[in-house]
């Protein structure tokens, strides 16, 4: 087995090592407090050619693969966990099911402006009432007179005011349950279509989060995307390589909780030594920096199985798990180390326990997780 990654891999790593580092770390503090990412962070990212990453070049891309992406995700979730995954759901889910299922129309029209960050997209699957139970969604589409007519509400939607275009969930065939959801490709400029409310959130605060509002919209027939009655299927595809994404910003933010934590033990005196000398302290350390190697040996492991076009679902769910809970812990960790300096904004890791928390219930709950784990085993 090669643990190595390939030099363009290290290549695109350190690229995103040292964009996060000059062009994102210095305006965190102030995109958290204004509860905003300037528009122009997302187009610098395009012309860098992150979003790019695991497209083939035959429709734009880069063709690195979800291996590469997923470092990039890392690294830029390790200073910016609301940049990350603003990242990583246009990327996994907002762009990628027009990639897997779109028509070549659909594909020319989108892909490349969502690659080279000219539009974001958003993924409208979550509703009021459809949560972990995503086939109970209640948002309709009638066919009518040669259009789709949308009629329902999304929530806790990621890039929602941001997006140009969003795929959508919706009933097409009512009684069938899973087998009667279909998506939609909607524009932002779609008639009918509006960004409802924005939240306030516990973390992630940077991160642009709202309702998406369908009253009579209106879409032209082949705004279908793939078959009709196939929404079920494409979203579940959609959010196994999503839940890569997930575990990789899990991973940078456990990586950045053990950073901040090491550096402040180090500096910080306490009964006449560093409290890094101390057993309890280098413990907590240890297994912060354990969880967090586990955690992205087997986030790149799914990702590579992804890239191989090998079976990877089972794999991404345990990633997802298992580096979200990391990340928690680490994250609990850190502000213990920390002390009541934890407790203050004056340190980064009040932010990243609050950010952190949002990994065990993003693109699929832990209990959701655990239970495609059990499947997966015939349970």
């Amino acid at each position: 087995m090669d643990f190595q990654l390939t030099g363009e891999q290290r290549m695109l790593q350190r690229m995103a090592r040292d964009f996060a580092l000059k062009e994102v770390q210095p305006h965190v503090a102030e995109w958290e407090e204004k509860k905003a990412i300037p528009r122009e962070v997302f187009a610098r990212m395009g012309e860098m050619g992150f979003f790019a990453l695991p497209f083939p070049e035959e429709v734009g891309g880069l063709g690195a693969g979800y291996l590469a992406y997923a470092l990039a995700v890392e690294e830029i979730s390790r200073v910016s966990a609301s940049l990350g995954i603003s990242y990583a759901a246009h990327v996994s889910i907002g762009t990628m099911p027009i990639y897997l299922f779109g028509s070549r129309v659909q594909k020319e029209r989108w892909l490349g402006p969502c690659l080279r960050g000219e539009v974001l997209a958003a993924f409208g699957l979550t509703e009021p009432g459809a949560g972990s139970d995503a086939g109970g969604t209640e948002t309709t589409a009638s066919l009518v007179d040669g259009e789709w007519v949308l009629n329902g509400t999304k929530c806790f939607i990621t890039n929602a005011s941001l997006a140009g275009v969003v795929v959508a969930t919706a009933v097409t065939e009512p009684g069938k349950g899973s087998r009667g959801i279909s998506s939609f490709v909607v524009p932002a400029d779609a008639p009918g279509f509006s960004v409802g409310q924005r939240y306030s959130k516990l973390g992630l605060r940077a991160s642009d989060t709202a309702e998406l509002v369908f009253a009579d919209c209106r879409l032209p027939e082949d705004a279908l995307l793939g078959e009709r009655g196939a929404g079920f299927r494409q979203f579940l595809t959609a959010l196994d390589g999503g839940r890569i994404s997930i575990a990789a910003l899990s991973v940078g933010i456990a990586q950045a909780c053990l950073d901040a934590s090491l550096e402040y033990a180090k500096t910080r005196v306490q009964f006449g030594q560093a409290i890094s000398k101390f057993q309890a302290i280098q413990f907590k350390l240890a297994d912060m920096a354990m969880e967090t190697e586990l955690a992205r040996l087997m986030t790149l492991k799914a990702a590579w199985l992804k890239d191989n076009h090998l079976p990877f679902g089972r794999e991404a769910a345990m990633a997802k798990l298992f580096a979200s809970e990391t990340c928690v812990r680490a994250a609990l960790q850190a502000v213990q180390i920390h002390g009541g300096y934890g407790y203050m904004d004056e340190y980064p890791v009040e932010r990243y326990l609050r950010d952190a928390k949002l990994m065990e219930i993003g693109e699929g709950t832990s209990e959701i997780q655990r239970l495609v784990i059990a499947r997966n085993l015939g349970c």
